[in-house]
């Protein structure tokens, strides 16, 4: 007999010797067997900390991601409402999603044993379906340090504080071109940016062009529905970077300075002619006036312009741009950005009037009968008063007629010490600018610093550039000397009270704390209001107004069906996109008033 065949016949009885040993294989559900620290297992999803951004399901390879609504989230400004779905007959367990994940939420955990009869239970809902898996996430969380995401944007240039105070050149530099490809490299095209931006504009778009150097088409897609961008680019208040996702860990996406990359590399009105190349439709037989050169003006001039329609703005100022040209300092928007912006308009159609007051030289009346529809874009142009003893004093300005005093070139003798009322950007802007007029200034706000509604970068610029910020303090009086000049400003201390409402504490003046500034200037700026004076009498029925602002419907249109209005005479946020937005949803209003419901499907 052959070894072969006796180790057949011998092999069979060796197995018996198992049968006294432990199994190696777990009886489920009977015994459990806990995983490595380092096992990569179920998915596990903060719900709380996950904003629905849609990385995750953007990088999946095996497309076992969907981003689905969940029961009792709603969407919200920052968060899509939408919460991720794993397909684990799909997924690999490559851990990219977790990588990926801007906020944290998404991790692994050491899970793995889940069995069920129905197919459908394998359509995972981290963090939903797995409520007690936060306690059992493994190694595989999103660690800041190993990150695929870029936190950290690019540093802008900028002209340095000591400089800068001494002219009135422009601060901000703008990116070369590496950095705006790095900067735009970072954009995760999540869209939660477009939808925070009042004109919803196609933000992941144009970064993404910018990214792959396609800036030509980056300021096409800019332009489908925004006309003043470069003035964006450089001023915006950019609540889309307020909800970046980026911003949950690190610093937002520069939305605004990429922006004002792509439009800058149009030199001149024609360049932007040539590369944007917008169709104009031919002329349709409509007319439009238009009652104001602000950003909201010129949005409805612009694109009614390209859809055929005559239009013509009447603008009481030698120059168009509203509150942007006469009311922010050309250190933030030089003169020759936003000329270059009004000249294109110009070369696709839109006419002007200036030096024309509506009321003065041309009445209202006369406007109405002239066109088949009217829009208001009337800015703040009134300021208001502080209300206290001695404010009409030689040396009291309002913020805003100071600052157009500035721009249109006057060289005022604010002296040597300014107090500037207020904290806003308007407050701030005026700050800067007495700092650049030679002065030592003092920003006087009533509540804490934290309560500032100016930007965040602008309070830096503006400490960096020397200017002091004096918190919780009210005035009560501005004190002359026998000349009837300022000499000083009087203010109270104030405490902070908590508002019983949740709203924000109110200051309340403590008894016995006066104290006087030595100063020889003092800047209100505590808020504007339009002048409606050329509106007749018998329109006050149909164009109704609520605390000084117009009342309009969806389509910006007032119960006059021929009037529209937009911008700062109908919104409260009182910023250069909201009224641009303004202005685009009064266009498709007239367009469907004048040509119909069909034609706003058109481009």
């Amino acid at each position: 007999m052959s070894w072969f065949n006796i180790k057949g016949i011998t092999n069979p009885l060796t197995a018996l010797g198992q049968v006294a040993k432990k199994p190696h294989t777990i009886r489920f559900p009977y015994e459990e067997k806990p995983a490595a620290e380092r096992y990569r297992g179920l998915h596990y999803n903060d719900i709380d900390y996950c904003i629905g951004c849609g990385n995750c399901a953007e990088i999946c390879m095996n497309k076992a991601i969907d981003m689905v609504p969940v029961e009792g989230i709603e969407p919200k400004k920052g968060d899509s409402g939408l919460r991720p779905r794993i397909d684990n007959g799909r997924c690999c367990w490559c851990g990219l999603c977790v990588d990926v994940c801007p906020t944290g939420s998404l991790s692994l955990t050491r899970e793995y044993i889940f069995v069920s009869p129905n197919p459908e239970d394998f359509l995972w809902m981290p963090g939903i379906s797995n409520p007690d898996g936060k306690d059992k996430r493994s190694w595989r969380s999103n660690d800041l340090n190993f990150s695929i995401n870029t936190y950290e944007r690019e540093k802008m240039p900028m002209l340095d504080p000591k400089e800068r105070v001494k002219s009135f050149a422009e601060v901000v530099l703008g990116y070369e071109e590496d950095q705006a490809r790095r900067e735009a490299q970072r954009c995760l095209s999540c869209g939660l940016c477009t939808e925070a931006c009042p004109e919803h504009m196609h933000i992941p778009e144009y970064i993404n062009a910018i990214a792959w150097g396609a800036d030509d088409d980056s300021l096409r897609i800019i332009y489908d529905n925004n006309p003043l961008p470069e003035t964006c680019g450089k001023v915006c208040t950019r609540r889309c970077e307020e909800v970046c996702a980026l911003a949950k860990r690190g610093e937002p996406v520069a939305i605004r300075w990429l922006k004002r990359y792509a439009t800058e590399r149009a030199l001149n009105a024609d360049e932007i002619k040539e590369i944007v190349n917008p169709p104009i439709a031919p002329k349709n037989g409509k007319t439009v006036g238009v009652i104001g050169a602000g950003p909201a003006g010129l949005t409805v001039g612009y694109y009614l312009a390209l859809r055929g329609f005559d239009v013509e703005i009447y603008e009481r100022n030698s120059r168009a741009g509203g509150m942007t040209m006469y009311g922010i300092p050309k250190y933030r928007l030089p003169l020759e950005s936003l000329d270059k912006q009004i000249e294109y308009m110009k070369k696709v159609g839109v006419k002007f009037h200036f030096n024309t007051e509506v009321g003065k030289d041309i009445s209202f009346d006369e406007i109405y009968q002239k066109y088949d529809a009217v829009f208001i874009g009337v800015g703040l142009q009134d300021a208001w008063k502080l209300g206290i003893e001695g404010e009409d004093a030689d040396g009291v300005w309002s913020a805003i007629h100071f600052l157009r005093r500035v721009n249109e070139g006057e060289r005022i003798d604010v002296g040597n010490r300014v107090v500037v009322v207020g904290g806003g950007n308007t407050a701030i802007d005026a700050s800067r600018v007495s700092r650049r007029l030679g002065a030592e200034v003092i920003m006087l706000y009533r509540r804490r610093k934290q309560d500032m509604p100016a930007d965040w970068e602008e309070i830096e610029d503006a400490e960096a550039e020397g200017v002091q910020i004096w918190t919780q303090g009210i005035p009560v009086k501005v004190i002359t000397d026998e000349q009837g000049k300022v000499k000083a400003l009087r203010y109270v201390k104030a405490e902070m009270v908590p508002d019983p409402r949740g709203g924000r504490p109110r200051p309340v003046p403590i008894e016995g704390s006066e104290t006087d500034i030595e100063c020889t200037t003092v800047i209100a700026a505590i808020g504007q209001s339009a002048d409606y004076s050329f509106l007749p009498e018998k329109y006050h029925d149909k164009v109704k107004m609520n605390r000084g602002r117009i009342i309009v419907n969806e389509w910006g249109q007032t119960d006059d069906p021929k009037i529209f209005a937009g911008g700062d005479a109908v919104n409260r946020v009182a910023d250069a996109i909201s009224a641009i937005a303004d202005g685009y949803r009064a266009v498709k209003g007239i367009v469907r008033l004048l040509l119909g419901e069909e034609a706003l499907k058109q481009k």
